[in-house]
């Protein structure tokens, strides 16, 4: 381990960290608009929250939300039955304001806040937001269960779990005549109350039912705007969009209509607004942060961490600059193989593959300490419950390695094409760092050459989900705490039935007749112990395929403005400016007196 790790470790034992004086040049906090009003509490009204996006959004529209930039920005627009709080990624009530299940967990009823309203917005009849009831919901679950092209997230929700979803889904496809009353297992019991009824029992469906595929959003909007919802946001959430320019800012204005209120009575939210920029190298960000003109940076430059660790060790009592914010992630950063490609489908070259890279050495030198070596699975080892160290993993071993490769019939990688490997831009320099130390790694222990080709996101994301990509740089955020949101990208029924189709959650279109009967019998099992087991079990199952290459599981490292207030860090990066408030200069400077 080098001393730089050494010193990250120990960082890494105080969950938020204090940035003393990062640079003397750093400029002061000026991210309030106009005078700040003080409410109950001791909290504050005002400001605009600056934060910045290495990637531009993709689609803001529900139903195509397929990467963290767009979730980051839709997820203070738009609002479902429920969400998670900020803090520990529980699932709380959001529009619904109760609900209840049966016994086995396979229907479940919500009641619906009543007097809550969308967003003002042209598409409705006198620009005036309308109250939202049970039949919004009705609506955006039967579009949530249409084959349409904007529509991505009916895989990842309700197909084999809602009943009558996968009948209704498939008669769209047919262009068949849809059932009458929409999908059979959501049912509207009256104007404030939706029952949805499972296929098979399932205690997780509340964080399905927190993701973007589940978001309600007004009919009115969709048949106004259509495809134009990918930048034409009409939701319930705490801010509404004022303005895009697309790579350049995104700015969300406070909703004055909004729903909710704070434990002393104050309506939420606090903000003004929210900013997003687009800056895309990670050097400029954080010197824009310095400067003051950000309020939080999210990962730090791999090359600048020894300098920030160096910074804290100096710190000054009293004259601390930032907050450091530090949470193990649930968060995965792989490398994809096409495994119905001539070359991938051989087991032995996956695991060759994977036995052939140095993780250990990845995580201390190319990272700076910046992540956890990728030697469990698939599921990041973050979540309290399952136990990854009962897992048996990937080992740096070179020697079986090239005995892999030989058994493949590449003896000393002879007569082994020679690859690409994609990767998307952006993400700052690890990506290509890591790809180049991989690639590296591959041509020493294998003898096979490996070609670097890097690439947009868009494009990137189009390469691989149509099947085109053999080897690709791939990483995976928990949509809900749950180690089900990584499995599901190994499902096989996830997998198009014909090859030209584009598989867009199952992208290594991995098969495994028991790891999907492992993951099935996990879905339906209500027991949390004997679920996380058979979790493992899969987990284990697709690590002994070699049906991924897990290079890292990412570790969170923010910094934040100290008078940003109730911002808790979290496992997903879960972001959620409901009740984020900017403290004054003034009373910051009152408080040390």
């Amino acid at each position: 381990m080098n001393f730089n790790h050494y010193k990250l470790n120990m960082k890494k034992a105080i969950y938020s960290l204090l940035v003393a004086g990062l640079l003397a040049s750093c400029g002061g906090n000026n991210n309030s608009t106009g005078e700040a009003r003080k409410a109950k509490g001791g909290v504050f009204y005002g400001g605009v929250f600056r934060t910045n996006e290495v990637e531009d959004f993709r689609n803001l529209f529900p139903l195509n939300i397929l990467e963290v930039t767009s979730h980051r920005i839709a997820n203070q627009v738009y609002e479902g039955l429920v969400k998670l709080k900020q803090d520990d990624l529980s699932v709380i009530p959001g529009l619904a304001e109760k609900w209840d299940r049966n016994a086995d967990a396979s229907q479940w009823t919500f009641s619906i806040r009543k007097g809550v309203k969308f967003h003002d917005d042209a598409c409705f009849p006198d620009g005036k937001g309308r109250e939202v009831t049970a039949k919004d919901f009705k609506y955006c679950f039967d579009q949530l269960c249409t084959s349409f092209p904007e529509n991505q997230h009916f895989i990842d929700t309700f197909k084999d779990r809602v009943m009558g979803a996968n009948d209704y889904y498939q008669a769209s496809i047919d262009k068949k005549a849809l059932p009458a009353g929409g999908v059979s297992g959501v049912k509207l019991i009256d104007d404030y109350t939706i029952q949805i009824t499972l296929v098979h029992p399932f205690a997780g469906f509340l964080n399905i039912l927190s993701t973007p595929g589940c978001w309600v959003y007004p009919k009115e909007a969709f048949d106004k705007y259509g495809v134009e919802m990918r930048a034409k946001c009409v939701g319930t959430g705490p801010f509404q969009v004022k303005s895009i320019k697309e790579g350049d800012a995104v700015i969300l204005e406070r909703n004055p209509n909004y729903w909710n209120v704070d434990q002393f009575g104050n309506q939420l939210p606090y903000l003004d607004a929210v900013k997003y920029t687009f800056i895309k190298e990670k050097k400029s960000e954080l010197l824009e942060f310095k400067r003051g003109n950000l309020d939080m940076i999210f990962r730090l430059p791999i090359e600048m961490i020894p300098d920030i660790l160096g910074e804290l060790d100096h710190a000054k009592e009293g004259n601390q600059a930032f907050e450091m914010q530090v949470v193990p992630a649930m968060s995965i950063f792989y490398y994809g193989f096409q495994c119905q490609s001539d070359i991938f489908s051989k087991k032995e070259v996956r695991l060759a593959f994977n036995y052939a890279i140095d993780r250990e050495k990845i995580v201390n030198y190319t990272l700076q300490g910046e992540g956890i070596p990728g030697t469990f699975g698939i599921i990041p080892p973050s979540f309290k419950k399952y136990d990854n160290k009962a897992l048996k993993g990937y080992t740096f071993d070179v020697d079986k390695a090239r005995k892999y490769m030989a058994a493949a019939g590449y003896p000393d990688g002879k007569g082994f094409p020679r690859l690409t490997l994609e990767i998307n831009s952006g993400g700052g320099d690890r990506n290509i760092q890591t790809a180049e130390v991989v690639q590296k790694m591959l041509k020493e222990n294998l003898n096979i050459d490996v070609e670097i080709n890097v690439m947009p996101f868009a494009e990137n994301i189009e390469s691989v989900a149509t099947g085109k990509a053999q080897l690709w740089r791939a990483g995976w955020s928990a949509d809900y705490p749950d180690p089900e949101t990584f499995l599901t990208l190994l499902y096989s029924k996830h997998i198009p039935d014909k090859a030209a189709d584009k598989s867009y959650l199952n992208t290594s279109r991995y098969k495994s007749a028991r790891f999907d009967s492992l993951f099935n019998a996990a879905l339906q099992e209500v027991d949390e112990a004997k679920r996380m087991d058979l979790y493992r079990q899969a987990d284990q199952q697709q690590i002994d395929d070699g049906a991924i290459m897990p290079i890292f599981y990412d570790e969170n490292y923010r910094l934040v403005q100290k008078n940003v207030k109730n911002f808790p860090a979290n496992a997903m990066e879960y972001r959620d400016f409901t009740s984020v408030y900017i403290e004054p200069q003034a009373e910051k400077t009152e408080a040390k007196k």
